[in-house]
């Protein structure tokens, strides 16, 4: 069973709110071929130029339809879904409307958190492997969304990443996590990744709840 409000719930896909997420995660969809296009192709330069122009135009007109910047803004206007719904749309490493997203789809389960993700050539750093700082990131994001196992959401302190083979891109990447230690308002988690079953990376992550909660920024 689908849970809007609590997008990690199962390893199922959150349906979009509305359909204007419907509509937006289209559009996303849409941006992350035409940006893999971009990274692999060598069209003819007029060609390129012409193409250039007429994403100019739609930027343009893009840009003056109505904006909200930043989620907070977007969950305050009261009609596009909770700022978690908004975040699993938004986030720019999970977020399904979000066009730089791989993107992340993770759940809890039980002791364990896991996740699955896909990183095309756009995220390529050693050849044919997926970029150290986009493998960093994707931890961070996924031990931020695990540290719900510890009851205290919070920022990250720190995270140590060791990179034991490369990462293939192309490939279906799974993630584990596991809850190390609370200790006050700090949060220690485990993350591993996973390609064709061989460990590609882990790490540690500290993460620590601000004074007064999450809430108080």
């Amino acid at each position: 069973m689908h849970n809007n409000e609590n997008p990690f719930a199962s390893e199922d896909i959150t349906p979009a709110f509305n359909d204007e997420w419907v509509a937006k995660r289209r559009v996303a969809d849409a941006l992350k071929q035409l940006t893999e296009v971009l990274v692999t192709s060598s069209p003819d330069i007029e060609q390129m130029h012409s193409i250039a122009e007429r994403l100019e135009v739609t930027a343009a007109s893009f840009r003056a339809s109505p904006r909200l910047f930043g989620r907070s803004r977007w969950a305050a206007s009261g009609e596009h879904g909770s700022f978690a719904q908004i975040s699993h749309e938004l986030n720019p490493l999970s977020g399904w409307s979000n066009p730089i997203a791989p993107p992340l789809n993770s759940w809890i389960d039980g002791d364990r958190a896991y996740g699955v993700c896909q990183c095309n050539w756009a995220y390529e750093g050693p050849p044919g492997s997926v970029h150290g700082g986009m493998i960093a990131a994707i931890f961070d994001q996924f031990l931020g969304m695990a540290q719900r196992m510890g009851g205290q959401p919070g920022m990250t302190g720190y995270l140590n990443v060791n990179y034991h083979n490369r990462t293939p891109l192309n490939t279906e990447l799974k993630l584990e996590g596991m809850l190390t230690k609370v200790e006050g308002r700090k949060t220690i988690l485990r993350g591993e990744m996973y390609a064709n079953d061989v460990m590609t990376a882990s790490c540690e992550g500290l993460f620590v709840q601000p004074k007064g909660g999450i809430d108080a920024l």
